[in-house]
């Protein structure tokens, strides 16, 4: 796909792993992040900026009319102590791409998220079930929106190195641990997939065999993308 990405949440985490696989692609993308933000990582990227917090719609909106998009990315995580954007966000992210006229937007939830959740061990649930909930209704939202969307759950997130083995599958009961490089690469590739268009995927990797992230100390799917 050529032109111009749009991405939300690529201060850190996975979304900053995408900015680093786009831009070395040499693929136009410029990124939304907040005020206050650590944009070092970013800044030695070939990227362009935009200010603003996704809950403020106003702010996303003039973020789509920055620039000619043929794409947009969402992959905003939560901070703790502040306001969840996992349906807000997420909703006022939907409705700025279809106002832009951009059909291509890919998503990020968790496992347990919608038809996953009995994906979620009830010990994850009594931690993350709100979040979880809040991003049943985002993918909820994007789903009857029409936009050419695709889903990745993920379950555990960690920052090791990438393993090149992860793997998208459409198996609900699909639940494990993946690195935020192998989960941003699996981002990637669906941007420029069509067959991927009006799916929904679990992002796993069959080679990290571990402790539940519960138990590991492990990023949860639900807290920070």
């Amino acid at each position: 796909m050529k032109g111009r990405v749009l991405l939300f949440g690529g201060a850190r985490g996975t979304g900053l792993e995408i900015a680093k696989i786009l831009s070395a692609q040499g693929r136009p993308l410029t990124v939304f992040v907040r005020p206050g933000s650590d944009r070092s990582a970013l800044e030695s990227l070939d990227v362009e900026l935009v200010t603003g917090n996704v809950l403020d719609a106003d702010a996303v909106t003039a973020a789509f009319e920055s620039g000619e998009f043929v794409a947009a990315l969402n992959c905003v995580g939560g901070i703790r102590g502040e306001p969840r954007p996992d349906y807000d966000g997420a909703k006022n992210i939907v409705d700025a791409t279809q106002a832009a006229g951009v059909r291509r937007l890919v998503m990020l939830t968790a496992v347990g998220a919608g038809d996953s959740r009995d994906a979620l061990a009830p010990r994850a649930w009594e931690v993350l079930g709100p979040v979880i909930e809040l991003k049943t209704k985002g993918e909820d939202y994007l789903i009857a929106s029409g936009l050419d969307y695709t889903i990745l759950r993920p379950g555990g997130m960690s920052f090791d190195a990438a393993t090149g083995t992860a793997l998208l599958t459409e198996d609900r009961t699909a639940m494990g641990t993946i690195t935020r490089a192998d989960l941003a690469r699996l981002v990637v590739d669906c941007l420029d997939d069509d067959t991927t268009v009006g799916r929904i995927f679990h992002a796993v990797d069959p080679s990290i065999r571990d402790l539940p992230p519960l138990q590991r100390g492990q990023d949860l799917p639900g807290r920070s993308s």
